[in-house]
């Protein structure tokens, strides 16, 4: 399959994210990358040479459904080419795009971890607190280590 136009691209992966949308699970991966194909570096000696090309170079958008080798039949490849020129107008569509299939994504859900820190953060303050008692001379003890008892 082929690279797509930047408006087949989009109504595409708005279906796959649609798609997911109705599921209780999945994955969509979104990778970009810059496309350096046949590129001759400026100066051969250079070892960061590619890092500065003299002309900018195209970027390389590709989103899947993550599907891997068992069902690879219900793998989904879509992939678009962008221009230098086309990169503002393109990003800022791609990011509506993905903003809107991802308003269906549910939140993680944190209270494990919550309740794991709020434990941790108790025990750390319990130990402080003695540690600092024990460090003063222990409980009872005065300025200078002078017995503080009470007589009754």
């Amino acid at each position: 399959m082929g690279h797509l136009t930047h408006d087949e691209f989009f109504s595409k992966l708005t279906e796959l994210f649609d798609y997911r949308k109705n599921q209780d699970h999945g994955t969509i991966n979104l990778v970009q990358k810059r496309l350096s194909y046949n590129t001759t570096p400026s100066d051969p000696t250079d070892p960061l040479a590619d890092l500065n090309p003299a002309n900018p170079l195209p970027v390389l958008i590709r989103a899947t459904n993550a599907k891997g080798k068992d069902r690879r039949k219900e793998k989904v490849k879509l992939s678009t080419i962008v221009d230098p020129a086309d990169l503002e107008a393109f990003y800022g569509r791609y990011a509506d795009v993905c903003k809107k299939g991802m308003g269906a994504l549910k939140p993680r859900d944190r209270t494990k971890r919550k309740k794991q820190s709020r434990k941790k953060k108790t025990i750390t303050t319990t130990t402080t607190t003695t540690t600092t008692a024990a460090a003063a001379g222990g409980p009872g003890v005065g300025a200078g280590g002078t017995s503080m008892m009470a007589i009754p």
